[in-house]
C-alpha cells in the first residue's frame, strides 16, 4: 500500500514530424505560405521536446528519493524530514520544466493558427479538404494538450503534498495510504490525456503528409 507509482514521460511522447520543402519559393503560393507555418510550428516545439529528458530523469529521482524514504523507520525521522524536502525541491523543478513545455506549445499552436485564414485561397478541392482535417486534428491535439498539462501540473501537487506530510511525525499510516490512493489516481489520468495527446500528434503527422501530397508539395520527408 506504501507503493507510489510514476509514469515515465519521454517515451510516451510522439513528436512532430519536420520534413524538407524542395523545389519552390518559400512564401509565393497559399500552400507554400502554409508549409512555413507548420514546419515553423514544428521548430517553435523544440523546447516542448528538450523538456521530456530532464522531467523524465527528475522523475526517477523522485521516486527514488520516495523508495528510499518509505524504506527509513520513525527513528530515523531526521533523514525522513531530509528526503521530504529534497524530493519537495524536486518537484518544484518538474514544474519549472512543465512550465518551459507549456510555453512552447502555446507558441507553436499561436503560429500554427496562422495557417486557418489560408485554406480557402488553396488551388483544389482536395488540398482544402485535407487542410481542414489537418486544423481539425491539431485543435483536438492542443485541447487534449490543455487536459494533459493541468492533470500533470495537478499530480505534481499532490506529489509535494504528499513529501510536505512525510515531514509530520504524526502521520499516521492510514492519511499516508490515503494521499498515496489520491496520487496514483491523478497519475492514472495523466496517462490517459497522454495516449490521448499522442494519439492525435500521431494523426497530425500523416494529415500533413496528405495535405503536403494534395497541394503537390515537393517535400523531404528524410526517409
Amino acid at each position: 500500500m506504501l507503493r507510489k507509482y510514476r509514469l515515465g514521460i519521454i517515451s510516451l511522447f510522439f513528436c512532430f514530424l519536420m520534413v524538407g520543402l524542395a523545389g519552390c519559393q518559400f512564401g509565393g503560393s497559399p500552400a507554400e505560405k502554409m508549409y512555413d507555418h507548420l514546419e515553423e510550428a514544428v521548430a517553435l516545439e523544440d523546447q516542448f521536446r528538450e523538456q521530456q529528458e530532464p522531467l523524465a530523469k527528475a522523475e526517477k529521482k523522485e521516486q527514488d528519493i520516495y523508495n528510499e524514504i518509505v524504506a527509513l523507520s520513525m527513528e530515523e525521522f531526521d533523514k525522513i524530514e531530509k528526503l521530504s524536502k529534497e524530493a519537495e525541491e524536486n518537484a518544484d523543478q518538474r514544474l519549472e520544466y512543465l512550465k518551459k513545455e507549456k510555453e512552447s506549445i502555446d507558441e507553436a499552436y499561436e503560429e500554427f493558427e496562422e495557417v486557418k485564414d489560408l485554406t480557402e485561397d488553396l488551388e483544389t478541392d482536395a488540398a482544402k479538404k485535407d487542410a481542414k482535417s489537418l486544423i481539425d486534428i491539431m485543435d483536438k491535439r492542443y485541447e487534449a494538450y490543455g487536459k494533459l498539462h493541468k492533470e500533470y501540473k495537478a499530480a505534481v501537487e499532490q506529489d509535494q503534498k504528499l513529501y510536505s506530510s512525510l515531514e509530520d511525525k504524526e502521520l499516521t499510516l492510514e492519511q499516508l495510504q490515503e494521499q498515496i490512493k489520491v496520487v496514483n489516481e491523478k497519475y492514472g489520468k495523466v496517462a490517459e490525456h497522454k495516449e490521448s495527446f499522442n494519439k492525435f500528434t500521431s494523426e497530425f503527422n500523416e494529415a500533413k503528409k496528405a495535405f503536403y501530397e494534395s497541394a503537390e508539395l515537393n517535400v523531404n520527408y528524410g526517409e
